[in-house]
């Protein structure tokens, strides 16, 4: 699960990280509002920025300077309701329903923190670099050695050497104010890194992690803060659920989540049904290995109803890109007649009117076949998934 960068700053603020003061707005004279609140103590310039789920902002036209209240109110009018384009979000873009005034902070050197779940080394890992900025991907492409890449032992957890070595990788010991800085890196490091394991984060990223302030008053400030959730976390702390944006989410995928389907939405025009999560990923390698493009991942799982099979039917259908649609059933704990039983209440249900493959394997099998047979419908069989994968990719081409 995703949230708003100013719903992770608030958290990054109760978890003792330091962020820059700012107020959430909704419209334009909440915008003005939270910005004279902002000047009431004592802030002389401000930042207007978009709130969507994704990075890039600053490039796409979603975070501009405002010196003064009326650019707070000028820039907000320009970025409120807009359709933001940036390279995580499409070329659709993601309509700006909420704004984040924060004080302005110009940073006096931008690097880059963030820490993940390191599936590979099975923990999580640190990524920094001292070159901070929207440019890190490009950097992270050309320049690898410029980013450290530190995994941090589960058991052991975050130590002192851990702040040092992160300390000295971003350049801070060069720093005049050094030792203060190393200090208040140490802390925030630490505060993150608990904040991470206590809230079941997949990711936490700060870009850019910045140096504000001149001489003994400079200090370390996320001035970005991005935070994913474990999705399987979510049961021990209801309060993020609270979070939740589901503007920011695709339809489908929410109305799947409902059903206890595991649906991701792509951009390929044949749909795919599996049971599954690995047999999932291999239906759409194979799909893409004969000539055809996936339109979305959906696994129905191992504990399907009729029902749910028939939910997932009308989701992948919702798609107005689907032209053919590919099930690809290999029944263990599913049954095959119990998913074949959901296919055809479905296809008659929703009037099906694109191709239909269908390769059933396993428990239940020949009685799942047999429904398919008795059905009526125009069921294209398939024996093997590779063989499914070619009459589904042919049955488009034939449309």
């Amino acid at each position: 699960m995703k949230i708003h960068e100013h719903q992770a700053k608030e958290l990054f603020k109760q978890a003792g990280v330091a962020v820059p003061r700012g107020y959430v707005a909704y419209s334009v004279n909440e915008a003005v509002d939270a910005a004279k609140k902002l000047q009431s103590e004592g802030i002389k310039g401000f930042v207007v920025k978009a709130q969507i789920h994704a990075g890039g902002r600053g490039k796409g036209g979603g975070v501009k300077l405002a010196p003064t209240l009326d650019d707070v109110k000028t820039k907000s009018e320009a970025i409120l309701g807009m359709q933001l384009k940036t390279h995580q979000t499409g070329p659709d873009g993601q309509k700006v329903r909420r704004l984040w005034i924060e004080e302005a902070n110009p940073p006096k050197k931008e690097m880059y923190f963030s820490l993940i779940l390191d599936r590979e080394r099975q923990c999580v890992s640190v990524l920094a670099s001292a070159e901070g900025g929207m440019d890190i991907e490009e950097l992270a492409h050309k320049s690898p050695e410029k980013i450290l890449k530190m995994p941090i032992d589960p058991a052991a957890g975050w130590q002192d050497f851990c702040s040092r070595r992160v300390s000295s990788f971003l350049g801070l010991d060069a720093h005049p104010n050094a030792k203060v800085l190393s200090a208040q890196m140490g802390t925030f490091l630490k505060n993150l890194y608990s904040f991470f394991w206590a809230k079941d984060c997949s990711i936490v990223e700060i870009n850019p992690l910045a140096i504000v302030g001149e001489g003994e008053a400079s200090r370390i400030v996320a001035l970005d803060a991005k935070i994913n959730f474990d999705d399987n976390g979510l049961p021990r702390h209801k309060e993020l659920l609270e979070l939740r944006d589901e503007h920011e989410e695709d339809p489908k995928e929410l109305e799947a989540a409902k059903y206890d389907l595991n649906f991701v939405a792509l951009d390929g025009n044949i749909g795919c049904m599996v049971n599954g999560a690995g047999l999932a990923m291999a239906t759409m390698d194979i799909i893409k290995h004969y000539g055809g493009e996936p339109a979305n991942f959906l696994d129905v799982g191992g504990g399907a109803t009729t029902d749910k099979v028939r939910e997932a039917f009308k989701i992948i259908l919702k798609d107005p890109n689907v032209k053919c649609i590919f099930v690809n059933i290999f029944g263990g704990i599913m049954k095959c007649d119990v998913i074949a039983d959901g296919v055809i209440q479905a296809a008659k249900e929703i009037k099906l009117s694109v191709p239909l493959v269908v390769r059933l394997e396993g428990t239940n099998v020949d009685k799942g076949k047999a429904l398919l047979n008795q059905s009526g419908l125009a069921i294209i069989s398939a024996d093997s998934m590779a063989d499914g994968a070619q009459k589904a990719v042919a049955a488009l081409k034939a449309k």
